[in-house]
């Protein structure tokens, strides 16, 4: 077996596979968790390519790349002054080999110098992207009602 997926920077041709990738494997995530229909508005609001294009030209989203299939998708952006990670899945055939903390390091590794905290925002349902966050250091922050299910918003400090 060789050295697994490739995590990089996405470029703008991967934008479209990016878009599939949450069509796909996002939507099947998170219908069990929030159900069918408010899946369906995630994968609308923020996985398509107005928004993946935008992110990607801003430098914004790492990709794990396997051989030209993506393993998975990091992305982050700013909420105000504060720096969050917005998506980050790993196929679910990736999944438990460190792929997950090679995306958050990459997406980690473009903050600017001096960025002293980080974000992430998952749903309450998604109880094993919470256990993840938890073992890489995040602390929760707050818990925001949401239509869809619960937000929790946890912090990692930098320094």
């Amino acid at each position: 077996m060789g050295t697994g997926p490739v995590v990089r920077n996405a470029r703008r041709d991967d934008v479209m596979a990016i878009c599939r990738f949450g069509e796909v494997h996002v939507r099947a995530h998170y219908a069990p968790l929030i159900g069918e229909e408010a899946a369906a508005r995630q994968i609308r609001m923020w996985w398509h390519e107005t928004n993946i294009a935008g992110a990607v030209a801003r430098g914004a989203v790492v990709v794990a790349d396997d051989g030209g299939h993506l393993a998975g998708v990091g992305q982050r952006g700013l909420d105000g002054e504060n720096h969050v990670i917005y998506k980050l899945y790993v196929h679910p055939r990736h999944r438990g080999g460190g792929l997950g903390v090679r995306l958050l390091g990459a997406l980690i590794g473009q903050l600017p110098e001096g960025a002293e905290r980080l974000y992430i925002e998952h749903f309450a349902a998604n109880e094993r992207a919470g256990a993840f966050y938890e073992r890489e250091g995040f602390t929760v922050d707050r818990i925001e009602p949401s239509s869809a299910g619960d937000v929790v918003w946890r912090v990692r400090e930098l320094r």
